[in-house]
């Protein structure tokens, strides 16, 4: 009797643990990223030179380190065989990401016309809506793998971008889903630079920027672009996909960022990467902003709203009609119709700022 209640509690034990270590296998991890903010002036041009990411602070790359190769073919990231970086970037105002792909091969694999090429496989999420978004993973079983499914669900709400690493006589990316239109002007563009030949060893660079979507169907009139704002976290993942041999269909490596290997599917295994401030060495001390929405345009009611940066004590708003306030977002009424021009004068620790709109400012 003894033995067997030893024995029970021995199996409830081992059930313990292996639930145990699959909770940790599964779980996603808490790891975050970030995306470096170009300032305005320093967008980078896409022609496959990082000379314009040079200004990127090291902590913003992803490097190998971050990779595990979910195959199981190779246990640790050898930079003889493979070596990637990955800096991602956006700019204020544009609802674009900017990628930087830079990768050292061992055996370059991209003569065949298909899949079979070396691949930097993209997740974007941008909303962060999570979930499964290809077909054969859709919750409804009744849809799953047909063309309904793939034409009403499959990369909607997040998109996968089968990037070639390079594209020789074929697109750059594959876009997984039935809007192939978003790898195109003026949703996306990309350029690359290296010199090696299939089968041969050498440095890759590769550089593009992609539009997301919270909405992205067969009809681009439909689209819905995510808005990127300052301090937002977006949802991104990636593998490598590295064929090292052209008559072998299976791939050499898949090397992951996320620790779940169905995250090319399901938005919800992807990583948090926040949109980033402009670093310090970018910002002035201070610098005057604003904008302005038309409220009631019958009582020529205008609200403007304060977007100035740095440390502020005061400041003052000339409506242009010869009428001022002092408060911070005003709202101002107008008693004629016309076109003003409107000052707003900053005052804080560090100096004085003031920017002026020419008739921006109408109402009739």
């Amino acid at each position: 009797m003894l033995f067997r209640i030893k024995s029970f509690f021995n199996l409830k034990l081992s059930i313990v643990i292996l639930l145990s270590i699959g909770i940790k296998t599964n779980a996603q991890d808490n790891r975050s990223f970030q995306v470096f903010q170009f300032p305005a002036n320093k967008i980078p041009t896409i022609d496959g030179n990082s000379e314009d990411w040079k200004i990127v602070p090291n902590n913003y790359v992803v490097g190998m380190d971050q990779l595990w190769d979910d195959s199981g073919k190779q246990p640790n990231a050898d930079p003889k065989n493979l070596d990637v970086s990955v800096k991602v970037g956006w700019v204020k105002g544009l609802n674009r990401l900017y990628f930087l792909y830079e990768a050292y091969d061992d055996y370059w694999d991209f003569s065949l016309p298909g899949l079979h090429n070396d691949t930097f496989e993209l997740i974007v999420d941008a909303d962060q809506s999570g979930g499964p978004f290809i077909d054969r993973f859709h919750p409804n079983p009744n849809l799953t793998n047909t063309m309904d499914a793939y034409f009403s669900y499959h990369g909607v709400h997040a998109q996968n971008y089968h990037i070639f690493t390079p594209a020789v006589e074929k697109d750059w990316t594959m876009v997984w889903g039935s809007q192939p239109w978003i790898k195109n002007l003026p949703y996306a563009n990309a350029s690359y630079h290296y010199d090696f030949k299939p089968g041969q060893s050498g440095k890759l660079t590769l550089e593009f920027w992609i539009t997301p979507f919270d909405y992205a169907g067969n009809d681009p009139s439909r689209a819905v672009e995510s808005i990127l704002t300052e301090n937002k976290n977006i949802g991104l993942c990636w593998a490598i996909i590295d064929y090292d041999d052209v008559h072998k269909t299976e791939n050499n490596g898949f090397w992951n960022l996320s620790k779940e290997h169905k995250m090319y599917g399901n938005a919800s295994y992807s990583l948090p990467f926040k949109l980033m401030p402009l670093e310090n060495q970018f910002k002035k001390d201070i610098e005057a902003k604003w904008s302005h929405k038309i409220v009631n345009m019958n009582k020529k009611e205008v609200a403007f709203f304060d977007e100035s940066e740095g440390e502020i004590d005061s400041w003052n708003w000339d409506f242009g009609d010869g009428t001022t306030d002092t408060t911070q977002n005003p709202i101002h009424r107008y008693k004629e119709a016309g076109k003003y021009i409107v000052i707003l004068k900053i005052k804080g620790s560090k100096g004085t700022s003031q920017l002026s709109k020419v008739w921006d400012v109408a109402v009739k």
